[in-house]
């Protein structure tokens, strides 16, 4: 009778933090779309006063950081949950949420994933730690204020799910306990934020080209974007291990004013080296078929992503990489049109992605629902290869096995 009041007890808490946690990411991405309205490149600035907005944005995070403490990263918040059971270092939130919507409202080349990730995971924590709750027990709460962090910002919460367990490890869920509950407070974070926001259910991303039959080519040609995809992947760690430890020649407060340097420098070239690529990627699937075009989206995205990351501007790489990767296969079925569009836009986008961080199911889960496709088998396949072939490398360096 006691263990099924407390597991009843305990649904109870997963369900509330997945509801807490949609309503947090709601205020934050709210607060977000005022700043970017007056920070961001389509803001009322020009592009020669933008270049100043970048500058000043990465002076003041540099500064926030300096004067309230370290922001901590999702790397911090992996390795927590796998010694502790969930994050320890809730205070890092108060300079990581103003740091991070300064970066991604001013234009910054990397969005609100990470720092909604470890704002709902660690309420997870908070809420386990106020409950005194066991490890496990913390774990799992924590997985599932993360899941529900990322339903919001995807509006996937399968995927979401899937992909908070698999960003734990570097060879897929480990913890597999937490899925259910995961999924279960996902989707309360999923009605809470689509009752609040009137959520809109069409597919976030609208791909022109549709699938009309599977051919034994288009198997082929996956298995070459999963190649490309892993090849990409680790040039896109090895550059951000290379630029990150570059960028600690100059001191913390000097860092991200660089940092906005470059990107501003950047910007003035390609609007594609600034913002997390959320939007433009609707403009980029229904642009005209021009291979400079994609090549040039798909390199200064990567420039920008990778300043942005290593001069220690807040914000996640998740959705940069999938622009990344419907750059590259816009670009690649140019070279090779006898593969269907959308099947190698889609192969690269959920494949680049799993390359760095390591959740195949979950990328492949996300890509399919943001844009409202079916789950491609040609997708997992191009997951699968890019997975295997970068399953020694990483981002995430907390990534590992399952202690117990």
């Amino acid at each position: 009778m006691k263990a099924m009041e407390k597991s009843s007890r305990f649904l109870i808490w997963i369900f509330l933090v997945g509801i807490a946690s949609a309503l947090c990411g709601a205020a934050y991405l709210y607060i977000l779309k005022g700043l970017s309205f007056w920070l961001g490149p389509q803001s009322f600035f020009g592009s020669l006063s933008h270049g100043f907005v970048l500058i000043a944005a990465g002076f003041l995070v540099a500064l926030l950081e300096r004067g309230i403490g370290p922001t901590g990263n999702v790397e911090r918040l992996v390795d927590n949950i796998h010694e502790m059971g969930g994050n320890k270092e809730r205070k890092n939130l108060l300079s990581l949420i103003p740091a991070s919507l300064i970066c991604i409202a001013s234009g910054g080349a990397m969005g609100p994933e990470a720092p909604l990730v470890q704002t709902t995971g660690s309420l997870g924590s908070w809420v386990s730690d106020l409950k005194n709750l066991s490890v496990s027990e913390k774990r799992t709460l924590t997985i599932t204020g993360m899941a529900a962090g990322f339903t919001v910002l995807f509006g996937a919460p399968l995927g979401a799910s899937l992909f908070a367990l698999e960003i734990l490890h570097r060879r897929g869920m480990e913890y597999y306990e937490a899925l259910l509950p995961a999924i279960g407070g996902s989707l309360c974070g999923y009605v809470a934020y689509a009752g609040l926001t009137h959520l809109n259910l069409s597919p976030i991303w609208s791909f022109p080209y549709p699938v009309l039959s599977f051919h034994l080519r288009d198997f082929a040609f996956s298995f070459l974007c999963g190649i490309v995809a892993a090849l990409v992947a680790a040039a896109f760690i090895f550059a951000n291990h290379f630029l990150s430890r570059a960028f600690k020649i100059f001191p913390l407060l000097a860092r991200g004013a660089v940092g906005g340097l470059i990107l501003a420098l950047l910007a003035s070239i390609s609007p594609y080296a600034l913002t997390f690529g959320e939007s433009q990627v609707n403009v980029l699937v229904a642009a005209a078929p021009v291979a400079s075009f994609f090549l040039l989206a798909f390199v200064f995205k990567f420039l920008g992503t990778s300043t942005t990351f290593s001069s220690g501007w807040k914000g996640g790489f998740i959705i940069p990489l999938f622009f990344m990767g419907a750059a590259l296969g816009r670009f690649l079925h140019l070279i090779f049109p006898g593969c269907q569009e959308i099947l190698m836009v889609a192969s690269l986008m959920a494949a680049l992605n799993a390359g760095v961080t390591k959740t195949p199911l979950g990328s492949v889960l996300v890509v399919t629902e943001m844009a409202g496709l079916r789950i491609f088998p040609t997708t997992v396949l191009s997951v699968m290869v890019a997975m295997l072939l970068t399953s020694q490398i990483g981002l995430i360096d907390s990534q590992r096995p399952r202690k117990n």
